[in-house]
Formats: C-alpha cells, sequence, structure tokens
C-alpha cells in the first residue's frame, strides 16, 4: 500500500515542466453519446450498457429495473451518479439499482471508469457509471417519440427546450408499460415459475394468484424538468428535478414483487470561470435523492395460504436516501498543467421495516435499522503533459462515520487512497497507457445490520472497509480501417466483502480476493458506409482462501469470456442497418456453495434498421433473438433473495426474453 501512495505523493509533486497546450484525456473511460437516440427498446439502462460495453453484464431481474455488473464487479463496489448526484436504491435485494432510477430517453451520456481511477467521488472502488442528463437549448427544439413492441410493449415521451435571454428550460416526460415477457420456451414469468414448482412442489407458494398470473410485468412513468440560468458572462445557475415512478414490478425469481418504486432527484450546480490566477472554474454541486421501495408477497399464493393466516401478506418497506455537496476548483497553474482540488460531503441513510396485512409478528419488525453513512472526503488532482506523454496523479482522504438506531454498534473508517495514470502517444496511430492506484469503500447498511423477517442477524457489524489495489495495462491503434483498443488489469482485493451461505447468522465476512482479466474491442472499416463493431472481455475471480467450512476458491458473480459483433451498412445519410450478434461462454467457474450454479453458453442474433426520413421524422425497427433462442445470463449468488428449495443447486433460473419485435417512431424539431 505504502509504495502506491508514495509513488502517487512522488508524482504530483515532480510534475512540472514544458509548455505544451493542454488537452484533456478520459482515464481508463469509455463514452456513449447520444443514449437517448439509440436505445429506443425500453427505458432500463441496465440492458442498454450490457449491448454496448463487453465489460459489463446484466444481472436479469425482470422486464425492467435491471442491474449491472462491471468487470466482475457490482452492487456499492462500482458507483453510479446522475449529473454528479449519487442515488441509492432502496432494496436489499437489488430489485431496484441505482441504474433503475435513470431512464435512457432522458440520457444524453455515459462516461464508465473502469479501476480506482476516481478521487472526486466517495467510494470508487473498481469503476463507475457517471450519467449526463440531456441540457436546455437556446432555440426552441424538442422531440416525440411512440414505441412498440411484442408482449404488448407500448412507450411514449417527449421532450421539449428553449430559451429566453439568459434562462434555458428543458422538460421531458415519458410514460410505458409491458406484459410478462416470454422467453424462447414461449414461458411467462408466471409460467417460469409454475415449471420450476413442478419439480419442488413445496414452493407451490410462490406461484402467483389466479388474479396475477397474466399481470403486467411493470408500468413506468417520469418527468424531468431543467433550468439553466446565465448569471452575466462568467456564471451560470443550473437547477433539475426528476421524478420517477413505478407501479406493480414483478420479479419472478425472488418471493416478492415490488408494489411500487419511487424516486425523486434534485440537483443544483454553481459555475463560475475565470475567477483569477488561481481559479479557471469553480463549481458547487448540491443534489439530494430520496427512493420508496415497498416489496410484498401479495401477488403471490403464499400471501392468501394457510399458513399466511395469522400475517396475510407481508410487506417489506423501505426508505434510501442521500444528500451531497461537492465543492471543485479547478487551477491551470501553466498551459500544460491543471490542478483540481475540493471537498466532497454526503449523508445516505437507508431505513426498513416488515409489515403484515393482519398487524401481526413482523410487524414493524426492522430489517434496515434506520442507519446513516456520513461521509467527508477531500481530493487533489494534476493533469501534466510532456509532449507525447500525459500523466494523471491524484489522492483523496476520507472520513466515515456509520451510526444505526438498532441495538448494534457504529462504525468508523479513515482511508487515504491515491492513484497515477499515464499515456504515451508512440506515433498519432499508436498510444499505450498504463495505471496503478489504490481505493476504498466501507460496508453498506445491509452488510452490516440486515435482519431477516424472523429477526435474525444476517449483517455483520463490525467489517472492515475493502481496500482495492489494482494495476491496468492497454494500448490504442488507431489506422485508417482499423481501430483497437486493448486492456488488461489485476485487481487485489483486501477485506472483500463477501456472502457466506454456510452460516445461519452473520453471514457477511471479509476475505481477501483477486480478479483479473482483459477486454478488447474495436472497429473495422471495410468502406465508407460498411464497417463492423466487435468487442470481447473475460475476467477470472479467485478467493485467497475458501471461506469457512467451505472448500471452493471461485469468487461469486464472475461472467464467463463474453463477446458482441455488429456488422453496420449505412444505405443512406443518418440511416443504417445493424446485424448483431453476441454471447458467452459456458459460466463453468461458479461458487456453488454460495447459490452459484453451471450456465450454458448462448449466442444470440439481433437485426435493427434506422431510417431517417427527413424534416426531423425517423423510424427504427428491429428484432432481438432473431432465432428465439432460451438462454440464462444471470447466476443465483446467494447475496440475493432468490425462490430455492433450500440447496445451493436447485435455485430459481430466470430465462431471458425470446424473440422481441419493436418499432420505434421520432419526430424532432
Amino acid at each position: 500500500m505504502n509504495k502506491i501512495l508514495y509513488l502517487s505523493i512522488a508524482c504530483i509533486t515532480m510534475l512540472h515542466a514544458s509548455d505544451v497546450t493542454m488537452e484533456t484525456i478520459d482515464i481508463e473511460a469509455t463514452v456513449l453519446e447520444d443514449v437517448s437516440g439509440d436505445e429506443v427498446k425500453s427505458a432500463d439502462l441496465a440492458e442498454a450498457l450490457v449491448q454496448k460495453i463487453p465489460n459489463i453484464s446484466l444481472v436479469r431481474r425482470s422486464g425492467i429495473a435491471n442491474d449491472i455488473i462491471l468487470r466482475g464487479q457490482k452492487k456499492d463496489n462500482i458507483n453510479v451518479l446522475v449529473d454528479g448526484g449519487k442515488i441509492y436504491g432502496g432494496c436489499p435485494n437489488r430489485m431496484d439499482p441505482p441504474t433503475s432510477h435513470i431512464m435512457t430517453n432522458n440520457i444524453s451520456g455515459i462516461k464508465i471508469i473502469e479501476g480506482p481511477y476516481d478521487v472526486e467521488n466517495f467510494g470508487t472502488l473498481s469503476g463507475g457509471v457517471y450519467v449526463t442528463t440531456k441540457k436546455p437549448t437556446k432555440e426552441i427544439s424538442g422531440e416525440v417519440s411512440f414505441n412498440m413492441g411484442s408482449w404488448n410493449y407500448k412507450k411514449a415521451a417527449a421532450t421539449v427546450s428553449g430559451g429566453i435571454q439568459n434562462i434555458r428550460l428543458l422538460l421531458s416526460a415519458s410514460t410505458e408499460s409491458s406484459d410478462q415477457y416470454k422467453d424462447g420456451d414461449g414461458n411467462t414469468f408466471s409460467q417460469q415459475i409454475e415449471n420450476y414448482i413442478v419439480l419442488h412442489p413445496t414452493l407451490a407458494g410462490t406461484a402467483y394468484q389466479e388474479t396475477y398470473a397474466n399481470a403486467e410485468a411493470y408500468n413506468k412513468k417520469s418527468l424531468m424538468g431543467k433550468v439553466y440560468i446565465d448569471i452575466g458572462d462568467r456564471q451560470e445557475l443550473e437547477l433539475s428535478y426528476t421524478a420517477n415512478r413505478s407501479d406493480d414490478v414483478l420479479y419472478p425469481s425472488s418471493k416478492m414483487d415490488a408494489l411500487y418504486d419511487d424516486s425523486d432527484l434534485f440537483h443544483a450546480k454553481y459555475t463560475v470561470v475565470n475567477l483569477g490566477d488561481y481559479s479557471k472554474e469553480l463549481s458547487v454541486l448540491g443534489y439530494y435523492s430520496y427512493v420508496e421501495h415497498p416489496m410484498s408477497t401479495l401477488y403471490r399464493k403464499m400471501a392468501v395460504s394457510e399458513a399466511a393466516a395469522m400475517t396475510g401478506a407481508v410487506t417489506s418497506y423501505l426508505q434510501s436516501s442521500i444528500a451531497g455537496v461537492k465543492v471543485k476548483n479547478t487551477m491551470e497553474i501553466t498551459d500544460n498543467t491543471e490542478v483540481r482540488v475540493g471537498i466532497d460531503m454526503s449523508r445516505r441513510n437507508w431505513d426498513g421495516q416488515y409489515h403484515t396485512q393482519t398487524g401481526r409478528n413482523p410487524e414493524g419488525r426492522p430489517n434496515i435499522p434506520d442507519v446513516d453513512t456520513d461521509n467527508i472526503g477531500l481530493f487533489a488532482e494534476l493533469e501534466k503533459r510532456y509532449d507525447i506523454i500525459t500523466v494523471t496523479a491524484g489522492m483523496r482522504y476520507d472520513n466515515t462515520q456509520i451510526t444505526t438506531a438498532g441495538e448494534a454498534p457504529g462504525n468508523d473508517y479513515n482511508r487515504f487512497n491515491a492513484n497515477v495514470f499515464a499515456t504515451y502517444d508512440m506515433s498519432e496511430s499508436l498510444q499505450f497507457f498504463a495505471g496503478v492506484g489504490q481505493s476504498s469503500r466501507v460496508p453498506d447498511p445491509k452488510e452490516l445490520y440486515f435482519k431477516s423477517s424472523m429477526g435474525g442477524s444476517i449483517g455483520t457489524p463490525n467489517l472492515d472497509a475493502t481496500v482495492n489495489r489494482e494495476i491496468d495495462l492497454g494500448m490504442e491503434n488507431r489506422y485508417e480501417n482499423l481501430t483497437l483498443r486493448t486492456k488488461v488489469f489485476y485487481s487485489m482485493l483486501s477485506d472483500y466483502i463477501y456472502y457466506n451461505a454456510s452460516k445461519m447468522l452473520n453471514r457477511y465476512e471479509n476475505i481477501d480476493a483477486t480478479i483479473y482479466g482483459f477486454d478488447l474491442s474495436g472497429s473495422i472499416y471495410a468502406t465508407d458506409i460498411f464497417y463492423v463493431d466487435f468487442g470481447v472481455a473475460y475476467q477470472r475471480g479467485k478467493k485467497e482462501d475458501p471461506l469457512r467450512t467451505q472448500t471452493g476458491t471461485n469468487l461469486a458473480e464472475i461472467p464467463p469470456l463474453k463477446a458482441n459483433v455488429a456488422f453496420n451498412y449505412e444505405y443512406a445519410e443518418d440511416s443504417k442497418i445493424m446485424l448483431e450478434t453476441f454471447g458467452a461462454t459456458s459460466w463453468s467457474r461458479y461458487d456453488a456453495e454460495n447459490g452459484e450454479q453451471p450456465l450454458d453458453s448462448y449466442m444470440v442474433v439481433n437485426l435493427k434498421v434506422d431510417h431517417n426520413f427527413g424534416h426531423g421524422i425517423s423510424l427504427a425497427a428491429g428484432v432481438d433473438n432473431i432465432f428465439d433462442r432460451t438462454y440464462a445470463v444471470t447466476n443465483t449468488y446467494s447475496d440475493l433473495t432468490l425462490i430455492t428449495d433450500g440447496t445451493s443447486k436447485e435455485v430459481m433460473l430466470i430465462n431471458e426474453p425470446g424473440r422481441y419485435l419493436y418499432v420505434n417512431a421520432t419526430y424532432r424539431f
């Protein structure tokens, strides 16, 4: 650890020379643009990311509100920010991960950071997904879109923007709904559960009641409003509010469904430029997000069974919020040297209780006992350009205090982290890059304090913070007809927080582990109108030692080799045909002792046509999973509560959608 920190400090103090013009670089980042225009099939950000980024894999939970794994990491091990502000879901079972509270029709761009190369934001252990939403325009502009698809999928969205003098406004709204999708065998959510029950009749109570067996999979609405005010030539004030409302979201492989998921996001940012010699730009960001998530057995047969006569349906009602402030000052020391310093403060709260229809036990029993996570962090980053070499070095100090209204003690965490990242332009067509860094994240309230409906302590109150020490290497080739980007990484995780299914209580524990892998992506340009995009990614994760009472060392949620190839034909301006295939090898390295199981390999073919008619009118139509394959991509790590007969070998899998047809019409002005 000390070697990494000393190297970072040394680089920060020595980077002063040369008079080359500063060029901004993205550190270990992938940038996606025009997300709202490209992703027209649904508002699910997770599905959009999975098909674009080789290193991202899907965790299927429902027809919407799905989760992601980034380079073998999930949950709080990766950061998700919207316009600089953090958001956390309310569900301890990941029914509403942070990505589910961002609609793709509101997104202008996404930046994905891989590795510990972010000192501005608290808790970026192994990567981050940083979303930028649409900005207001000065001129009157907007768009209206309508989408229809298989399984009665319907979506309507509209955005309008414009300005008067120094004020710019934007208003965006959407609504969408869908029936339960069918897998390649023609089974709906309800039928997938019924098929599992045939083999495990003791779990008949997990089936949907007849009233809900053919219910919609979800109903989702969103509203986003923004006001940008130019205060003179050098100052700007940004205000925004986003409301997301989801009702009756079905989660077939879990024992509960969401009665609703509601979230509210508030952002305010003040920016002033050219204050003086020591401030090229000063920004102050304030944000607040609030999530309500009640999940219940109300739609399942267990709620009306004889065993539930005393309680009726059981509902786990959860609330999650975070409020934060970040102040950042950017200084241009010389034409080729830039320094960014700041302070980052936040308070996260997570609270939840069990409730019953009859008011009987476990009525009012806490599952997450009103936990506050208070953080204050100081950060500094220096970027320096030497002719053909660019070096960025950063450091961050965090003090975090976690307190709870329950009987368990609180925790204090103090961490100092740092990183160095460098790029070397060997020629106009060849660039090398390398990074080394240390980052950390504190345990979340579920890992520390979660209790089952019977009152058992699943969380472990004395967990240590996880530390990631990582090395990244790569190269990028840019030729006339080829671009190629290759990356390898090796991550050493100390006190990694892991779920031990062999224990009755305090199932989360600290372990040491490693994750390493590579990814390769690029494009081949055969002609001006025909090109091929491709990508492949692989990770391997191992525990240093088996967990207590266990023998295996495979790390959970490490997806197998994944690859995608897309053939693009631009037959007219802003019009193209894309034939895409993606798939993965079999999931043969898995953590069987903690709920995982083998998954078969798969390959899926999609077809999409985008046609621009001119005058602002465009049409997109496509077919996903053309050959109607039946396959699953999501494993069954016991950290999630899924339908099971109690053995790690018989956890219910949820299949991916079968053949899906869709059409989207858009008018832009």
